[in-house]
């Protein structure tokens, strides 16, 4: 399927759902957690989501049955793979030659002469003498001896298995987590705002679907604050009850001494999500969970805080917002979800989309830019007039 086909094929199925639902870009984008602008770039086409979880959610929120999703899912990979550069293909191997012929071997080297026969050997004296062994006595009593320090050593290899049958037996593996998830670490605030720290002046901001390419090409770090979205749900029917969330820092070192680019220049939202809020910067970081705010309506409204714990299962998946804020350091962490099951019990480490340790870092006195969209360039607050 051509380019431009194929994300429009994935473009209009979006178009679909969200006109059968018949809510607004904003209403939508506060139950997923994006922007208006950013949902209406889906549905025409200008955007193709980084991840799939977003139109997951999407598709579940409007409705979709499974054939539906997963034909809006093979749709989305068609038009992700647009994107991305083509797999250059393996060289061909070499066609096998002939096979070489054997070389013949050589004649055999003539039989060595006969050697003569070696002399009878004298008894020594002492075999001679009343009360000693003789000689093939005392190979036979070193036998004897052989044979019984094997029986020894087995007797004991034999006698320790009885005695600790754990320690010759491999531990049974253990079975896996009876839940899957998946993981977006590159959120931006209100699908808008977000701060990263370079170590060079990178190119122009992108847009939100695009955050976590751009940051891996220029190796840019959190600045300040991560936001990680974690979705949920168990792999059957079986319900998997939540225990709790834990933060676990592995690395925490200085702040980075780079320059701090903003991705917006200020922007707001009506909804504050309820969230759970870390603060790296403790030594023993917890995870607390908040209130979120609704202000869209004529009346706000306060978003109660999700407490642990709670359940999940294949057919009711759940999000975990967490927003993680550092000042003093430069840190690498996980996440922790401890977990049960149908008597069983576990906690599984969550990290970013690749597996690696989240990293945040504290940008407080950094110099700040934000990008001239008039000029293409960065400048500071002071050269647009924000500084004070």
């Amino acid at each position: 399927m051509p380019k431009d086909a194929a994300v429009e094929e994935f473009a209009r199925l979006v178009r679909a759902l969200k006109t059968r639902d018949g809510r607004s870009y904003e209403a939508l984008g506060r139950r997923l957690s994006v922007s208006a602008s950013t949902l209406h770039r889906y549905c025409s086409g200008a955007t193709v989501p980084e991840e799939f979880a977003v139109v997951g959610r999407l598709a579940l929120l409007c409705g979709a049955d499974e054939e539906e999703r997963r034909s809006l899912e093979v749709a989305w990979s068609r038009a992700d793979r647009t994107r991305r550069p083509p797999v250059p293909e393996p060289d061909a191997e070499p066609e096998p030659g002939p096979e070489p012929k054997p070389e013949p071997k050589p004649a055999p080297a003539p039989a060595p002469a006969p050697e003569a026969a070696p002399e009878p050997e004298l008894e020594p004296v002492h075999a001679r003498v009343p009360g000693l062994p003789s000689e093939r006595r005392r190979r036979r009593w070193g036998w004897a001896g052989v044979v019984g320090g094997t029986l020894a050593v087995v007797g004991t290899v034999t006698l320790g298995a009885v005695l600790l049958p754990g320690k010759t037996r491999e531990r049974a593996a253990e079975p896996p987590a009876p839940l899957t998830w998946t993981v977006a670490s590159h959120i931006w605030k209100n699908g808008c705002g977000h701060t990263y720290l370079v170590e060079r002046t990178p190119p122009p901001p992108p847009e939100a679907a695009d955050a976590r390419s751009w940051a891996a090409a220029q190796g840019a770090v959190d600045g300040g604050e991560t936001l990680v979205r974690v979705s949920v749900q168990g792999k059957g029917a079986a319900a998997v009850v939540l225990q709790a969330l834990h933060v676990r820092v592995v690395e925490r070192g200085a702040p980075l001494p780079w320059a701090a680019y903003r991705m917006d220049e200020g922007c707001g939202g009506a909804v504050t999500p309820r969230r759970f809020e870390v603060d790296l910067d403790r030594p023993r970081p917890l995870a607390r969970a908040l209130d979120g705010y609704d202000a869209s309506g004529e009346e706000g409204r306060t978003l109660p805080a999700v407490s642990f714990p709670y359940t999940v299962s294949a057919a009711e998946p759940e999000e975990l917002l967490v927003s993680a804020g550092a000042a003093g350091c430069d840190c690498r962490w996980y996440l922790e979800l401890e977990w049960s099951s149908e008597g069983r019990r576990g906690t599984v480490r969550i990290g970013d989309e690749d597996g690696a340790p989240f990293r945040t870092s504290g940008a407080k006195g950094r110099p700040a830019y934000g990008y001239d969209s008039a000029g293409r360039a960065w400048i500071t607050d002071e050269e647009s007039g924000q500084g004070g």
